[in-house]
């Protein structure tokens, strides 16, 4: 189904409309030409009609599965109808063809849907650019021609061709279409924007800093499109036994085909018939409700999540989520808003030349994509210094990184990584987060003096989640001093502090050994392999690294933390739908063949429940996408 073209659920709505026609047409012609009227042979030819057009879509989805040596739920429905024919029922044969045909309609119209909700994001991608050359001179050119270093113009009510840096100009972005949020985001020289963004007063040139198929909508996209080929657990399972089931659903019938003869049935006649009750049975076995149970939820609640900052990298992610009793937080960057500003930069001993202490640390950190990185780079500039080359750059993660500028090497960042001796603290303001980047070449020292603020949201989410029942543990390779404070300001319930990458993966692991189900939360390089351990992974997207983001199964786009309240209401949601559905599909089924096996029934009454139950399933499925966060999530 993934692979069908958009729209193909009104190709099986016409014909089963068709169907629906010509079955009724019959039964008014059975009225006006009885037997033996000479036209007596239309109302047979109609009804034959009518399943040529209820049964052609089943009878090439059966006729692939058959040629990879399957058995699947639109043969049984076939088979079903050739035995309402050969027992003198064939309108109940029309009526089976028509009702299913109807529910595989409304079946493909729910998952076109959820494939629309993704779609229409990439319908908001610009396609031309206003390209300003070193000249000045404007030129409209196609956005996929966009390269990182070029320079747009992005005018009052247009949307930002590609992602970028603001380099001149002042506005208000509407990035709604990617974070669910529609309140304008402020931007100013120096801001970042997305491709599909909304421009709103201002004139803006923008430099741009990614191609179009590596944008920020482009990647969304891609990683939805991966989500909703990955099947969740539950369907797996599924579909693992489909096929097994679908021959015990033909078994089961022949059998009790056989074992109506034995009690002395007639093979062929009336409702009373051996044939007749195996085809019914046959049809209330079938596994269409269930097939679909667990599909309909989890692609609606895909769709759902991505319309509001929230990205679920696949089934496996919207099941999971719902199970998780344990939450680890990163620090910078996911509690905190991860845009510390330098309180101070002092370079010892206080004779060394500042100016090329300053020019080193920029370099180097210029090359980073550590959070703090940003803020040393415009303290340094703000101060004069310049960038220089840097060879032989080498990183070490949740340590630092060191590189040779000038024809000296240089390390940049912790105390311990850099070799730096034990000064007194810089003069902060009291209850200030405190974060310390440390660079030394051997001979000189410089330390930069960080300070972080708690997002605002932080301690409201995390009291949510204590009153879920769900423990909280913030994991940070920050000093003691600075992960205390925090902890302290936004309430959660424990930390470790000082902690490498491996020493994160570690503590995550004995959380799992300990029986709970885990979710890390991070952002950066360092947060990798503990969101690789994780049971649940969840990235920041907004400035999340790509490694961060490549081991997450859960993104929130926008970098807002009060969205995991919103993705774990959303997976529960979809857990209760799939176990509603399952509960449904299979008690539909098998109370509808207790009552065939056990007192007979009619074909009507097993066809109507048969298809109103894949009905009510694919409805229930459907309803996530309307699904509303509540108040504060």
């Amino acid at each position: 189904m993934h692979d069908e073209a958009p729209g193909e659920w009104k190709k099986i709505a016409s014909q089963a409309a068709a169907c629906g026609v010509f079955g009724l047409a019959a039964l008014a012609c059975g009225r006006f030409f009885p037997a033996p009227h000479a036209w007596s042979w239309t109302p047979t030819l109609l009804l034959a009609l009518s399943c040529l057009a209820g049964g052609w879509d089943a009878a090439v989805d059966a006729l692939e599965s058959l040629r990879e040596r399957r058995i699947d739920v639109h043969l049984l429905m076939l088979v079903a109808a050739a035995g309402a024919w050969s027992v003198g029922h064939p309108e109940e044969g029309a009526l089976l063809l028509f009702l299913f045909s109807t529910a595989g309609a409304i079946e493909h119209y729910a998952m076109d849907r959820t494939r629309g909700a993704i779609d229409a994001l990439l319908d908001k991608a610009p396609k031309q650019a206003r390209l300003l050359g070193s000249d000045g001179l404007e030129s409209v050119i196609a956005v996929a021609d966009l390269r990182p270093g070029q320079v747009v113009l992005v005018l009052p009510g247009e949307l930002v061709p590609a992602d970028g840096e603001v380099i001149e100009g002042a506005s208000g972005i509407d990035e709604s279409n990617l974070t669910g949020e529609a309140k304008p985001v402020d931007k100013h020289p120096g801001s970042g924007v997305s491709s599909g963004t909304l421009n709103g007063w201002g004139r803006l040139v923008v430099r741009v800093t990614k191609a179009e198929k590596d944008s920020a909508l482009h990647r969304i996209v891609a990683l939805i499109r991966e989500a909703q080929e990955s099947k969740a657990p539950a369907q797996r399972a599924i579909d693992r036994w489909g096929d097994a089931y679908a021959i015990f659903t033909l078994s089961a019938s022949a059998a009790f085909f056989v074992l109506q003869l034995f009690l002395g049935r007639p093979a062929l006649g009336a409702e009373d018939s051996a044939l007749y009750r195996a085809m019914t049975l046959l049809v209330v076995l079938s596994p269409c409700a269930l097939v679909l149970s667990v599909p309909s939820a989890v692609l609606a609640a895909i769709a759902n999540g991505a319309r509001h900052g929230i990205l679920f990298r696949g089934g496996a992610a919207v099941e999971r989520l719902a199970d998780v009793d344990c939450i680890c937080f990163d620090k910078t960057g996911t509690l905190t808003a991860g845009e510390p500003a330098v309180a101070a930069l002092e370079v010892f001993p206080a004779d060394a030349d500042r100016r090329r202490a300053l020019d080193a640390l920029l370099s180097i950190e210029a090359n980073s994509t550590h959070p703090f990185a940003l803020g040393i780079v415009k303290a340094c500039q703000a101060e004069g210094a310049s960038v220089q080359p840097v060879t032989g750059l080498s990183n070490s993660p949740g340590q630092g990184i060191a590189g040779s500028v000038g024809g000296a090497r240089w390390s940049v960042g912790s105390r311990e990584f850099v070799g730096g001796h034990d000064l007194p603290g810089a003069p902060v303001a009291a209850g200030a987060i405190v974060s310390e980047v440390w660079a030394s070449d051997g001979s000189v020292i410089v330390r930069a003096t960080l300070v972080d603020q708690i997002r605002p949201a932080s301690s409201p989410t995390l009291a949510a989640l204590h009153r879920q029942g769900i423990r909280t543990l913030m994991l940070t390779g920050d000093r003691e001093e600075a992960a205390a404070v925090a902890a302290r300001q936004v309430g959660i319930q424990g930390h470790l502090a000082g902690l490498t990458p491996d020493a994160k993966m570690q503590a995550i692991r004995r959380l799992s050994t300990e029986g709970h189900v885990v979710a890390m939360v991070g952002d950066g390089v360092n947060d990798a392999p503990g969101l690789a351990a994780a049971d649940v992974a969840i990235g920041m997207g907004g400035r999340g690294s790509d490694a961060a983001l490549e081991s997450s199964d859960v993104v929130l786009t926008d970098d807002r933390i009060e969205r995991l309240l919103t993705a774990i209401e959303l997976s529960r949601a979809a857990r209760r739908a799939i176990r509603v559905n399952i509960a449904l599909s299979v008690g539909a089924a098998f109370t509808m063949a207790a009552i065939v096996v056990f007192k007979g029934a009619p074909l009507t009454l097993g066809v109507a429940v048969h298809e109103g139950s894949t009905v009510v399933v694919c409805l229930n499925g459907l309803r996530l996408l309307a699904h509303r966060a509540r108040r504060g999530a």
